[in-house]
């Protein structure tokens, strides 16, 4: 799970670094908090499922199921604030960075497991 999460918060930093770059300042900051809007909650979830886990009992279907609706809401929740608060938000950029990071992970599928 660590390597999901260090995943999609590289990919939010480079989406950020080229939307800066190509489209400025604006640009590289909504991308970046878009892209954390996202990764954020995922590694709250990530966390919380692997403590869930070291229990002597184990994590239930049920634990599972209503932290993926936290973070689900919590995600919602902070892309919202997003763009009610940040009033110079790049639309693109914001759009893409929530794509490339929750799409992050099938990168690892390709990864070489030597």
């Amino acid at each position: 799970m660590a390597h999901i999460i260090l995943m999609q918060l590289l990919a939010a930093i480079v989406v950020a670094l080229i939307a800066l770059l190509v489209g400025g300042e604006a640009a590289g900051i909504s991308a970046l908090l878009g892209g954390l809007s996202c990764a954020i909650p995922n590694a709250l979830f990530a966390v919380r499922l692997h403590m869930n886990t070291r229990k002597p009992g184990g994590a239930s279907p049920t634990t599972f199921f209503v932290w993926e609706f936290v973070k689900i809401g919590l995600t919602m929740s902070c892309l919202a604030a997003v763009a009610m608060l940040y009033r110079e938000l790049n639309w693109l950029a914001f759009i893409a960075s929530i794509i490339v990071v929750l799409k992050s992970y099938i990168l690892l599928l390709f990864r070489n497991r030597s």
